[in-house]
């Protein structure tokens, strides 16, 4: 009997969900997610390659770049296997730990992001607003300091929040929402106090994505204020344009993220499937156009790829 008590309490696995009300045709949804999951991993990868054999692109812009292709892999590669395991397989069964270690590599990875396009958007305002001086204070050394506090600071707040949730008793349903082990699903599904869970987890999100957020947008308003200051409009033109892209990477990847969380806190009445597709876009569309963005975008990063190409075809 206290076995039986045990395993009730505390599960040996959770059942992850696939696109609910479409699960006879869910081989033929999986195409176009095996397709966006070729083009994040191939195009982040590509990204990583050019810079690190592209001499010309071994500036901080483009280290920046790098780690932000990094880590949009890193999310990729953290949920392929149970997406299209669901999809394939109908593999629905994910043990506890190894739920857990999901949670830890998607969180990670997230917060991680959030703070390279801190850095980005810190490279931009010392760009346009302190010329002279960007060569001294953006060294490489810097950089790699910056990158090793981006690593440390995504992962240390995960450990204390993820011996949190080990310590809640789950006796209820062990189904899970999304295709994927997410913290706040998770925490939902205990049948025990998790104002502390949910307490704990806010505050990472505040210090972490809402704190990167403000100093984002505070940057902005000054390389705006820097801008407008510049005489002609032909700088001013050249100016707001080395910004366009990583504008648009801080809007795809805050946008899904505040609406999963809108979703998660106030939307119990919406449909099943509203989670399980914000959940999938929250994931998935930053690391698909992050590349294709800095490519289009970018005349450096799309003359090396072409270069890439063209040395393959010749």
């Amino acid at each position: 009997m206290l076995f039986f008590n045990q395993s009730i309490f505390h599960p040996a696995v959770f059942f992850l969900t696939g696109i609910p009300g479409l699960e006879t045709p869910q081989t033929w949804i999986s195409i176009p997610f095996c397709c966006l999951y070729v083009i994040a991993i191939s195009g982040n990868g590509m990204i990583l390659f050019v810079i690190i054999t592209e001499s010309s692109l071994h500036e901080p812009m483009y280290y920046f770049l790098s780690m932000l292709s990094f880590m949009d892999l890193g999310l990729c590669l953290s949920t392929l296997v149970t997406v299209l395991g669901i999809f394939w397989f109908n593999a629905q069964e994910i043990s506890f730990d190894a739920c857990i270690g999901q949670m830890f590599f998607i969180h990670g990875f997230t917060f991680m992001e959030s703070s390279v396009l801190l850095a980005m958007a810190f490279d931009r305002f010392i760009a346009i607003c302190n010329p002279l001086r960007y060569a001294t204070i953006l060294t490489n050394s810097r950089i790699i300091k910056v990158g090793f506090a981006v690593v440390l600071r995504g992962t240390t707040a995960l450990v204390p929040l993820l011996l949190l949730l080990k310590r809640l008793s789950f006796c209820g349903s062990h189904v899970l929402h999304h295709s994927y082990c997410f913290h706040p699903d998770v925490m939902k599904l205990s049948c025990t106090d998790t104002r502390i869970n949910s307490a704990f987890g806010l505050a990472i999100v505040i210090s972490t994505a809402g704190l990167d957020s403000v100093l984002i947008l505070l940057s902005y308003i000054l390389i705006i204020h820097s801008v407008l200051c510049i005489a002609s409009p032909e700088e001013q033109k050249k100016a707001f344009g080395t910004c366009v892209s990583h504008i648009s990477a801080v809007a795809i990847f805050y946008i899904p993220m505040i609406s999963l969380s809108l979703v998660h806190r106030f939307g119990r009445h919406a449909p099943p499937f509203v989670h399980t597709l914000i959940a999938n876009v929250y994931l998935l569309i930053p690391p698909v156009m992050n590349p294709i963005i800095y490519s289009v975008k970018t005349k450096q990063i799309r003359k090396a790829v072409l270069k890439v190409f063209l040395s393959k075809l010749i």
